[in-house]
């Protein structure tokens, strides 16, 4: 059974054209004519309930069975009516009747009309929206991909993901090009049934007045009834797939074969289906119609379409209650109506005012929706995206980050906390797009000036009808909750080091244990205590380094230990021994872009060492510390053309000192040493810093 729904369109396909070749008698041909209205309006009634043209992907293919189901239907019935002196069929010669009303001149103006309507505006008009559609789609295409690429770049979606955004606007690009061939079809169907129309008129008054015996008067009474409702049962459909064709290029594209496609996107639909029953159980009202046929597959449709939606309610059932697992429980409603005042009688409630939350988001009125999961909102799957993401990348995995509400903020404002304290704070437009300025833009937009709060980058608040335009001037369009995502990830990122507490660090030697307990059990508490391991992992995450092989990092300590019990020169020979990581982190295409120190300078780095309380200082001169940081200023600079963070790279013994020197004035400039750098890759100096 099951094979044969997966081909049902095929065999469907077959008989369409065996009715170009086969004759039907007239009930037969009725119910063909009924299908084609039914399927007609099934197909337009989607075309309306969809949000975006890849639910209903398999429309090209669609548009193009139904219109030659209509072709074979108007064989059938231009047979039928001139070998059978104008017999038809019952829907035939009910439309002919209930358009005429008796007055032939009348009638068929009525249907010219209808029929120039269907040509003129509704099928010219969907040719040209096709066009233009299948054009800017295909224009819009790189400034989509980067956009794709500016959302893996920050974290926020992840390679599959990517993957699958890009299959998708590709889909969407073939879809209007084929959009743009099939209405060429509708075109010559439109233009197809005039001369089928025509043959009929003209065909019968011959065949009746020569073969027939006829009189003028009744050959235009039989052949005129005939010929109307054999163009209006062709045209009635014909305009409704037209009307389809306009609505659904606006919003495309299959994944699996017709067949299946077919099959789950119609069953998707039930409402269409039950609401186009509906609609042929009103035609059993007008005069003449076969009332058998009609309201057969009346209540095959709505019976069909009240089946799917059963199914599809029992199905979300489950899925609800899997979204709620902590449901209330008989306690519940009692504990909902204690009031403010009695829950903090208890002193253990009041210690919970005092807790500080790891991170924290806070929203202006306006930015609830795209948060609120009730209201469509997407920020706390992201969030969940993000965190994995980051957890394979670094080692590190994020706490919970708290998201709430605030009066205190502007409506379109945030603020993003570390540990209960303000460290980012950012305003978007909920209802705009975001776009990223290029370095030579085709062409200046017209927005509101503003700059990207993660980066720093000019921008603009657009709004939605500029979208394609951007992106075709070169511009990286990004919604505004792409852009408050953005800010978080690269303020967590930047923070990560203060995030990792002493129980995330007994989480992550436990998860160890489960890998090499023996090493766990040598290193802690013998070698070095929970105080000390975590200084190490606060170091290596504060300057970018991925804690994730555990291994390596432990059998280093347990190696140095030996020899050296200072926590900032074992983390420098961990960073040595996570050289391969550190290649791959800040390598890009095999070569490196580095700024240097001049050998004088780190000379004197070196004679500036002072041993204090607390291990080796810098003691540079104020003067040298000036001209360094002012070096390094325009060296920095530099890298903005490079799309590469900025890279200082000195020897081991200096590495440490100088990062500490320049940490507070240029906390985004990471400082290596040439021992953490594989030697196969292609250092290239931009810049050297003298004494």
């Amino acid at each position: 059974m099951k094979r044969i729904l997966n081909n049902a369109v095929s065999l469907i396909v077959l008989m369409i054209v065996l009715l170009l070749i086969i004759p039907l008698n007239t009930f037969f041909l009725d119910v063909m004519i009924i299908l084609n209205i039914a399927i007609s309006m099934i197909i337009l009634l989607i075309s309306m309930n969809i949000k975006e043209a890849l639910e209903f992907s398999i429309f090209p293919s669609m548009l193009l069975v139904t219109t030659l189901f209509r072709i074979g239907i108007n064989i059938s019935s231009t047979r039928s009516i001139l070998g059978n002196s104008g017999t038809a069929g019952a829907v035939i010669r009910a439309m002919g009747d209930f358009v005429l009303q008796g007055n032939v001149i009348v009638g068929v103006i009525i249907f010219l009309i209808i029929v120039l309507v269907q040509f003129l505006v509704i099928t010219k008009g969907a040719e040209r929206v096709s066009e233009v559609a299948a054009r800017f789609t295909l224009d819009a295409m790189p400034g989509k991909q980067m956009a794709i690429d500016a959302d893996l770049g920050s974290g926020l979606i992840n390679e599959q993901e990517a993957k699958e955004r890009r299959h998708k606007i590709q889909k969407e690009a073939d879809f209007f090009g084929s959009m743009d061939g099939a209405t060429k079809i509708v075109k010559g169907d439109a233009v197809m049934s005039l001369i089928i129309t025509a043959v009929n008129f003209l065909g019968g008054c011959i065949i009746g007045m020569v073969q027939g015996g006829m009189t003028f008067t009744e050959v235009l009474s039989v052949y005129s009834i005939a010929t109307v409702g054999d163009g209006l049962v062709s045209q009635i459909p014909s305009l409704l797939i037209s009307t389809a064709t306009g609505m659904i290029v606006t919003r495309a594209v299959a994944e699996d074969s017709l067949n299946i496609d077919v099959t789950r996107q119609f069953t998707a639909q039930p409402k269409a289906i039950m609401m186009a029953g509906g609609v042929l159980a009103i035609l059993l009202l007008v005069p003449g119609m076969p009332k058998f046929q009609m309201a057969v597959i009346s209540l095959v449709l709505m019976l069909g379409g009240w089946q799917l939606t059963r199914r599809m309610e029992e199905a979300a059932v489950p899925a609800a209650d899997a979204a709620l697992p902590g449901a209330m429980g008989p306690m519940g409603a009692e504990q909902m109506q204690v009031t403010e005042e009695e829950n903090f009688k208890d002193i253990n409630s009041v210690y919970s005012l005092i807790s500080v939350e790891p991170i924290e988001m806070e929203f202006g009125y306006s930015l609830i929706p795209l948060v609120d999961e009730a209201s469509g909102g997407k920020m706390i799957d992201r969030i969940v995206i993000f965190r994995r993401q980051y957890a394979q990348e670094m080692g590190l995995v994020i706490p919970s980050i708290r998201l709430r509400d605030s009066s205190s903020l502007n409506t379109n404002q945030y603020v993003i906390k570390i540990k209960g304290e303000e460290v980012a704070r950012g305003e978007i437009l909920v209802d705009y797009y975001l776009a990223l300025e290029p370095p030579n833009p085709e062409k200046e937009l017209e927005g509101i000036d503003t700059i990207e709060p993660a980066y720093g980058i000019p921008s603009k608040w657009i709004t939605v009808d500029k979208k394609e335009m951007a992106e075709i001037y070169g511009y990286t369009v990004i919604d505004p909750l792409s852009v408050m995502l953005t800010h978080l990830s690269e303020t967590v990122r930047k923070h990560a080091h203060e995030l990792l507490n002493r129980q995330e660090v007994v989480r992550l030697v436990e998860n160890m244990k489960k890998q090499s307990q023996e090493l766990v059990d040598e290193l802690i508490p013998a070698i070095i205590s929970y105080g000390n391991f975590q200084k190490i992992l606060t170091n290596l995450l504060k300057e970018g380094i991925p804690i994730k092989d555990m291994e390596t990092i432990m059998e280093t300590i347990v190696d140095s230990s030996m020899t050296v019990k200072d926590v900032e020169t074992i983390t420098e020979n961990i960073r040595v021994a996570l050289k391969r990581t550190i290649t791959r982190k800040f390598c890009e295409g095999g070569s490196m872009k580095v700024v240097t120190l001049d050998a004088e300078l780190e000379k004197n780095i070196i004679t500036s060492l002072t041993n204090g309380e607390h291990g080796m200082y810098l003691a540079l001169s104020p003067d040298v510390m000036q001209n360094v940081i002012t070096q390094l200023s325009d060296e920095v600079k530099k890298f903005h053309d490079f799309g590469q963070a900025p890279l200082v790279l000195t020897s081991q013994v200096v590495r440490v000192h100088f990062y500490h020197l320049i940490e507070q004035f240029f906390p985004d400039v990471y400082v290596l040493s040439f021992n953490e750098i594989n030697n196969n890759i292609q250092i290239q100096a931009i810049g050297n810093i003298t004494l």
